[in-house]
């Protein structure tokens, strides 16, 4: 009976651990992609202020792509969490 608490416990921890994981990982490439992504486009709006509009639209679309693995990430570790 002791073990068998124990053992419940043990994964309860790991599942813990586990979501932290899944958030933290899944929100460092996006992370990582938006602000490449930011810089980028603030390289092509000093090279050419014009195209303004073009590079706006672009980056923020790309932006949305990006958060959204954010998002899938942060989906996986809550059903981690009250799942699994």
């Amino acid at each position: 009976m002791e073990e068998t608490i124990t053992k419940i416990f043990q994964f309860e921890e790991l599942k813990s651990i586990a979501a932290g994981l899944a958030i933290g990982l899944g929100a460092l490439g996006p992370g990582l992609g938006i602000g490449m992504l930011a810089g980028k486009a603030m390289e092509a709006l000093g090279r050419n202020p014009e195209a303004r509009g073009a590079i706006q639209q672009n980056m923020i679309l790309a932006i949305a792509f990006a958060e959204a693995i954010a998002i899938y990430a942060l989906v996986v570790a809550i059903i981690i969490i009250f799942v699994a």
